[in-house]
């Protein structure tokens, strides 16, 4: 039922880049082939390439939505904005393609575009970072972390590190991701819940650090310089870019951190270069944000090409790691 639909979009929407060109106008395709043969056409929409994540996980699509599958996979970079990402959704749709992928940059303002893709009979599979909708209905499926659960994990093993610290304050550098996120919203209710539940917890700073290196640092550093470093025991990073800016932030203010002494650091994805930090202890609590996503949404398309239901809800597999349960063999198995 579903391709039946979809091909006569596609027609619909050849017909409308004729009606373009013919004005003079530039093709709304752009690097779509409508001569696909027998290819299962998918468009991809991912928020941007702002960490090597983020990278690995467009890599994980690209290599299981090949042609030699089957495949024609059209790749769409969202430059960070959610309009941009609704935009190339749109195209998506116009150009009839028999699947939608979307890792959208924050969970709300989807509602519009999903039922756009609903009535052209287009299942859409959400990835990464989940969505919130009126209906439903409107996506069939969705692929990724459980972000609260990662949030608790890193939670649980902080306590660990600063037990003997009961009965003194514990102060808490708070560097969030991009607000509005399911991985921010998630790893965020988590901190604050345990601030909740411990009375000698506190949030003492508490900002937007996008996601990326270069606000992790600056937020950092002007808790250091506001606060003073001795009142500061907990940096939560909710990923690795971020707390890789609050190390460089550190290092150049020369302030200690790690599992000895100083400020306990806690981040999530589990990067290489993160998890050899957490296994000399400079890292105190690596939460694992699997980006290899690719392979669970593969057969998820598959299934559905073979008129079988899918599970509405897939989270991929992801571990919790420290300097105890690290080691050389473990980072070298990795891809990312």
């Amino acid at each position: 039922m579903f391709r039946v639909k979809k091909k006569i979009s596609a027609l619909m929407a050849v017909m409308l880049a004729i009606s373009i060109t013919a004005c003079g106008s530039q093709s709304a395709f752009g690097e779509f082939d409508e001569d696909n043969g027998n290819l299962i056409v998918v468009g991809f929409s991912q928020p941007g390439a702002e960490s090597t994540w983020r990278v690995a996980l467009t890599d994980s699509v690209k290599e299981n939505f090949t042609e030699e599958r089957g495949y024609k996979l059209i790749y769409k970079d969202g430059r960070s904005k959610q309009d941009n990402q609704i935009k190339d959704i749109r195209t998506f749709i116009q150009q009839g393609v028999d699947y939608i992928i979307i890792s959208p940059i924050v969970e709300t303002g989807w509602d519009t575009v999903l039922s756009e893709a609903k009535d052209a009979g287009i299942p859409v599979i959400i990835c990464d970072r989940n969505v919130v909708v009126e209906n439903e209905s409107l996506y069939t499926a969705f692929v990724g972390s459980d972000f609260t659960a990662e949030g608790e994990c890193a939670v649980s093993n902080l306590e660990k590190y600063i037990q003997d610290d009961e009965d003194g304050q514990i102060n808490i550098v708070h560097i969030q991701g991009t607000l509005g996120s399911s991985a921010q919203l998630g790893r965020t209710k988590a901190i604050e819940e345990a601030v909740k539940e411990h009375s000698n917890w506190n949030i003492v700073a508490q900002d937007c650090g996008e996601f990326t290196k270069a606000k992790g640092r600056e937020i950092m550093a002007q808790a250091i310089e506001e606060l003073g470093a001795e009142n500061i025991d907990v940096a939560y990073c909710e990923n690795d870019e971020e707390a890789y800016g609050a190390i460089q932030a550190m290092n150049e203010a020369g302030v200690k951190y790690g599992n000895k002494e100083g400020i306990k650091i806690v981040s999530f994805d589990a990067m290489n270069s993160a998890m050899v930090l957490c296994m000399n202890g400079h890292i105190s609590v690596e939460v694992e944000c699997n980006p290899l996503q690719g392979p669970y949404i593969y057969n998820l398309i598959s299934r559905l090409e073979k008129g079988n239901a899918v599970p509405k809800i897939t989270y991929v597999h992801e571990e919790c790691f420290t300097a105890d349960n690290l080691a050389p063999e473990i980072i070298e198995k990795r891809r990312f």
